[in-house]
């Protein structure tokens, strides 16, 4: 059991039955009244968002998700089929399930598949990918790093703002927490 005050992103919640992963919390205190915890949950066997607002002290309980490592082999209409990278074991996730992981897979990469009871609910990638850049505006001479921003289509799909001396087939690295450009890998 945890309480509102070791709620944080990520955590995985059982409420009222449903498995439901903290997307966003943010604590509110008001004048008078008491605390509060507002959060935005996603449930993890149906895909959909729902916001609850809850007092402070209130007590959930808390998850335990089991993690294996699987490679990302390839997806096929809005199912997404991942290798256990120890047993090699084939398991195809829901594009619910996968979420917005999705902007950031590219086939071979090995993520994290968190599963619950034996069955697969979530992906959990690294911090950070390298993807391809597809296409962008061509840099010009004297654009500098400070400069200004540009909009970068990604192999995967993703469309990120980065400097303008960032050109086609350019490898980026990319925060897979806030989908922004980190800095350009050589």
């Amino acid at each position: 059991m945890i309480d509102t005050g070791d709620v944080r992103k990520g955590v995985t919640l059982d409420i009222d039955g449903k498995l439901v992963k903290v997307i966003e919390f943010s604590h509110n205190k008001q004048g008078r009244g008491s605390a509060q915890l507002r959060m935005t949950l996603r449930d993890l066997r149906t895909g959909s968002n729902t916001q609850m607002t809850v007092m402070a002290g209130t007590k959930f309980h808390l998850v335990r998700l089991e993690r294996q490592h699987v490679q990302f082999l390839y997806a096929e209409g809005d199912q997404f089929h991942f290798m256990d990278t120890e047993t090699f074991e084939q398991i195809a996730l829901d594009r619910k399930a996968v979420g917005d992981a999705e902007r950031f897979l590219k086939e071979n990469d090995v993520i994290d598949l968190l599963t619950y009871n034996g069955e697969p609910i979530d992906v959990e990638l690294p911090t950070s990918v390298v993807l391809a850049v597809t296409q962008t505006d061509p840099g010009f001479k004297g654009d500098t790093a400070t400069g200004g921003n540009k909009p970068a289509t990604l192999e995967t799909g993703l469309t990120v703002n980065v400097p303008l001396f960032i050109n086609e087939g350019d490898q980026l690295k990319v925060d897979t927490r806030t989908g922004e450009y980190i800095e350009r890998v050589i």
